[in-house]
């Protein structure tokens, strides 16, 4: 996934993303439920914190090269060489909170592609999906923060409610999936280094972020989304685990 260190001008970012973008360049994150508005009730300075582990993989190859390039890995489709990065992320809050809203152990998945050239910091599509067990609260809590993690604009931003049944690891391997894989699956195993302990890569950002506690290598043994209208599936390419940490006082505002 992208790192946003070389991402020059947020505030110049296109205006025509189909979907809203604030003064800060940051894509505002839309309702699950299209009826319902999105942060109802939510302070909008409230304070909050995340700290979040995630099992992630993507199209490209170990490790993934977006996070020192404008543009992801090229690969062969037809006959002729493609750049973009489909990718999966399966997030699991370990404690956290925005304003009075509890999100310890709240899990959301994030499924897109950032297209050809990201240089200017305009991805192609995403589709959050929060847990079904994430109550509304939670879910506009999360709403609220997720830019801040992904300061970007999306030519494609949307939401849905989903089952994420399968979220778990050890030291060796991770799983996560919607609906047991009929939707979608990511499933990890450990790089071998030098000893049994894990391959760790340390201080490189992840996005919007200004902590973690570095990335785990964990090549893919498969990472797929199977429903809408861009289903894709990548077999051995690039894989990691990784926990985040941000608040609220982590914001210029």
């Amino acid at each position: 996934m992208r790192n946003l260190v070389i991402v020059a001008a947020l505030a110049a970012l296109s205006s025509a993303c189909a979907t809203t973008a604030n003064s800060a360049g940051r894509t505002k994150l839309p309702p699950a439920d299209a009826a319902a508005p999105a942060a109802a009730g939510l302070q909008a300075q409230a304070s909050w914190d995340l700290n979040a582990t995630i099992i992630e993989a993507c199209s490209c190859p170990m490790f993934c090269q977006c996070y020192f390039n404008p543009k992801p890995a090229a690969h062969q489709d037809h006959g002729t060489a493609a750049h973009y990065c489909e990718f999966n992320n399966a997030y699991k809050v370990n404690h956290g909170h925005y304003g009075s809203a509890n999100l310890d152990g709240a899990k959301f998945w994030i499924t897109g592609d950032l297209g050809g050239d990201f240089s200017q910091g305009k991805m192609d599509w995403a589709l959050v999906t929060f847990d079904k067990a994430t109550t509304k609260e939670q879910q506009e809590a999360l709403g609220a923060i997720i830019p801040h993690v992904f300061p970007v604009t999306w030519n494609s931003l949307k939401t849905t409610v989903g089952n994420i049944d399968t979220w778990e690891f050890n030291k060796n391997e991770a799983h996560a999936t919607i609906d047991g894989g009929k939707t979608a699956e990511v499933k990890l195993h450990r790089f071998q280094g030098n000893t049994d302990d894990p391959v760790v890569i340390k201080n490189l950002k992840y996005w919007g972020t200004p902590r973690n506690d570095g990335f785990v290598m964990m090549p893919n043994e498969i990472e797929t989304y199977k429903t809408g209208a861009k289903p894709f599936e990548h077999k051995g390419t690039n894989g990691f685990m990784l926990t985040i940490d941000m608040a609220s006082t982590d914001v210029k505002q």
